[in-house]
């Protein structure tokens, strides 16, 4: 039965949300849902179980395995989400640039370098950690609200900040791993 899903599409892209059966092109998504509808996919086409399949039918199998995994994965955070229902809609990508009309932006985001570059302190990490977990619910609250509106500009803005956020949370990963 699994056999006759498994078939390869045109442009898998394109079908990311139809894919995970979210609603499409929202940016709010039901994350237990998404999850569930995802171990469920992958229980129907996992490579495991085409192991004594046709190698054709493996190859698919893998196919769809990996855009299942890309799909969940895309949806899951909101970044990424956010990046690629703009690219649905044809929207030119986003640039870190183009928030840079807003100095007390970046001014936040140069004072928290600031902190991240001093020596290590345990404190000090814990409390950049907060704020940037605040500010990203508080961006993904408001692109969301963008997005809604089919304000896609904004949304793109929000996005970009987004991303400075991202930046600075890689960075404190990569602080907090001991030495």
């Amino acid at each position: 039965r699994a056999r006759a899903a498994v078939r390869p599409r045109a442009r898998p892209a394109a079908g990311l949300t139809r894919l995970v059966s979210c609603s499409d092109r929202s940016f709010r998504i039901d994350e237990r849902q998404l999850q569930r509808r995802f171990r469920s996919l992958q229980r129907a086409v996992h490579p495991d179980r085409f192991g004594q399949r046709p190698p054709k039918e493996q190859y698919y199998s893998e196919q769809h395995s990996s855009l299942i995994n890309k799909a969940y994965q895309t949806l899951l955070n909101p970044l990424s989400r956010g990046l690629y229902l703009l690219e649905l809609s044809g929207v030119e990508p986003v640039q870190e640039t183009d928030c840079d009309a807003d100095s007390a932006f970046l001014m936040e985001i140069m004072e928290i370098n600031e902190k991240l570059a001093e020596p290590k302190n345990e404190d000090n990490l814990e409390e950049i950690e907060t704020l940037i977990k605040v500010k990203q619910e508080e961006l993904t609250r408001e692109a969301a609200a963008a997005f809604e509106r089919d304000d896609l500009q904004e949304a793109k803005k929000l996005l970009a900040k987004m991303k400075y956020f991202a930046n600075l949370e890689d960075k404190l990963k990569a602080k907090k791993v001991p030495s």
